[in-house]
């Protein structure tokens, strides 16, 4: 197989990053020690999302915790904190991923993985972060 950076990988990637920072926070450990404990070599853009999310965890809480209306860090399902740290790092450090990539793969996540309300949760509160991020525009240009 090719290593391409296409949609699909994208899509693995994150799937990947997700499960090991969902270890990460069950266990109690830091992502660089779950990502170091891997029997395998963990894909390069999934051991990115994770060493990022890990980086900049505290940035990602503090954005998370403010536009979070309601809702506590702690209270959150552990699936909906990881994929918002996980977008709040693409959206603030990868301007290579679209700000529509980052928020409809979170949302497609978070209904895959976590509650039924999940999804609208993770999209209200990521397109609020996005504006912060990115605030020349939330939507990529299209050509």
């Amino acid at each position: 197989m090719s290593n391409t950076a296409g949609v699909g990988s994208r899509r693995e990637g994150r799937e990947r990053a997700l499960s090991l920072l969902y270890e990460a926070d069950l266990k109690g450990e830091t992502p660089a020690a779950v990502l170091a404990d891997q029997p395998v070599t963990v894909e390069e853009f999934a051991a990115d999302l994770v060493s990022g999310v890990g980086e900049h965890q505290a940035q990602s809480d503090a954005l998370i915790r403010r536009f979070a209306k309601g809702w506590t860090l702690e209270r959150m399902p552990v699936v909906d904190r990881t994929l918002l740290r996980m977008a709040c790092y693409e959206l603030g450090h990868r301007p290579d991923v679209p700000t529509a990539a980052v928020i409809s793969e979170a949302v497609e996540l978070a209904k895959q993985y976590s509650t039924d309300d999940s999804g609208k949760f993770v999209n209200g509160l990521l397109g609020r972060i996005a504006r912060e991020l990115r605030p020349d525009g939330a939507e990529p240009p299209h050509p």
